[in-house]
């Protein structure tokens, strides 16, 4: 079990009929300042590599308070790393699946069980999962650090892969990134970025999340979380902070901001996001890819029918006033009453719920679809339906719930989390649907439905049995078409 690399020899493991290397570096320790620059080359070693743990997550803090967090002070600086899950690592020209995990920018480790990527692998594919930065090293503005450090993480990591995946058994011109809620944003994100030319061909974003800050945004935010640590925001005063200090405060200026109207983020979850600027990101995916930037990219997008109760449950939301979260949507006065009109007898709760839903990952994700085909690109639109059994069917087909049933993995806190202590037949009929699909995709372009264009919108339906159907979700997109 042992791999070349560019930068050296790695010795995997065997597990399950695979071959699997863990925590392999794509780029330098996260040491000193180098938490806020761009990703550096690893040095080169001599000696065969061991490759059969995973590295430590890179420094972040938790999602809520009081949760318990991936990385801990004195975690391994090594940590910007892949993960290889191959069938064949003597073999060639096996499709490659690269996948970028979620976490609202906040969170997230490429060691985490819901991503291993076993029963895809089996399946006949190239799995390598991404460790890139999260949280203020990944996001946050510094004044002398290039902004979407995560972006250029992301990158160095596909270049790695375009260099590498060969000798593991990859076709380095078959590459499909795919990723989830932030990851899928990063995908969004890579696809309008000019600097991804080429390093992929096709993607597929899973719930793709609407957010992107400008320059300004960015960094009175940026300086406000400096400034609760009680420094400025430079490469140099930041990295003498512990990491710990300023995950710790950095929802502090986001709830202040929410508070003051000053927010682009009414719910304030999370205070990161890409920001558009002239060297990474230029603008919002959906205005790229209408101009064509990603034409000869084949792209899945989807979303979930009931996103925004992953955020919402437990809530009380007896007072919710979906007219006022409609305004700070920035949407018109009629958009309440045409709700109202397509969902007849639906509670202010749902509705507050729906909006967001609509304003956080399903319109955008459309969005993207749309600019995509209407370019001339190739997109396949998909709308997850099948309802989660968990929490007596209050989440119902919740953000996050495509996680286990992508991966296939049932043994993961995520699967407690979104689809309760049991798992019914169905999600194992309707993960195996999906894997052949993503798989499908991967090696052909085809996932087994008909590509989507503005006119028919068609559109895959996972549900138990799965569907095709035009036009889902018609009266929230006519809601807002004016943002796209």
């Amino acid at each position: 079990m042992i791999a070349k690399t560019e930068y050296g020899a790695v010795r995997g493991s065997e597990a399950d009929g695979l071959a699997v290397f863990k925590g392999i570096p794509f780029a330098a320790p996260l040491d000193g300042p180098r938490r806020f620059l761009a990703p550096q080359p690893p040095e080169p070693w001599t000696d065969t590599r061991e490759a059969v743990d995973f590295s430590a997550p890179t420094p972040q803090g938790t999602m809520m308070e009081g949760m318990p967090s991936l990385w801990r002070p004195g975690c391994d600086t090594d940590c910007l790393t892949v993960n290889v899950w191959t069938p064949e690592p003597g073999g060639s020209g096996l499709p490659v699946l690269v996948y970028l995990y979620g976490g609202a920018f906040l969170v997230g480790s490429s060691s985490e069980p819901t991503y291993d990527g076993t029963r895809l692998a089996r399946d006949g594919v190239v799995v390598v999962t991404v460790n890139y930065r999260v949280g203020y090293e990944g996001f946050g503005w510094v004044a002398d650090a290039p902004a979407n450090r995560a972006l250029l993480d992301q990158l160095a990591a596909l270049r790695w892969v375009r260099d590498n995946i060969a000798g593991f058994g990859g076709d380095a011109d078959n590459v499909t990134v795919f990723g989830e809620s932030a990851g899928a944003t990063a995908v969004a994100a890579l696809l309008s970025a000019p600097r991804a030319t080429g390093l992929f061909r096709r993607a597929i974003a899973q719930s793709v999340a609407g957010r992107f800050l400008d320059r300004d945004e960015a960094r009175r935010m940026g300086e406000s979380i400096a400034a609760e640590v009680g420094t400025r925001a430079t490469v140099e005063e930041l990295a003498a902070v512990p990491p710990e200090e300023i995950h710790r405060v950095h929802k502090r200026p986001l709830a202040r901001a929410v508070a003051n109207g000053e927010s682009s983020q009414p719910e304030g979850i999370t205070p990161y996001a890409f920001v558009l600027d002239d060297d990474t990101v230029p603008r919002p995916p959906w205005h790229a890819l209408r101009a064509g930037s990603a034409r000869g990219v084949e792209v899945i997008w989807g979303f979930n029918r009931d996103e925004y109760t992953l955020f919402t449950l437990g809530r009380d939301l007896s007072s919710a006033d979906p007219g006022a979260a409609a305004r700070a949507l920035g949407l018109g006065p009629s958009a309440v009453d045409d709700y109202r009109a397509a969902h007849p007898g639906i509670t202010d709760a749902d509705l507050y719920t729906l909006l967001f839903s609509d304003a956080v990952f399903r319109m955008p994700t459309t969005w993207c679809a749309d600019a995509h085909a209407s370019a001339g690109g190739r997109s396949f639109l998909y709308e997850l339906t099948w309802p989660s059994p968990a929490m007596g069917g209050a989440l119902r087909a919740c953000h996050a719930l495509d996680l286990p049933l992508t991966f296939g993995n049932f043994d993961t806190p995520v699967r407690a989390m979104v689809l309760g202590e049991s798992v019914p037949e169905e999600a194992h009929v309707l993960s195996r649907e999906m894997r052949r699909a993503w798989v499908s995709f991967a090696g052909t372009g085809d996932p087994g439905w008909p590509a989507y264009d503005a006119e028919r919108a068609l559109t895959r339906i996972w549900d138990v049995p799965p569907s095709v159907a035009p036009h889902p979700e018609q009266t929230s997109r006519r809601i807002w078409a004016s943002k796209a």
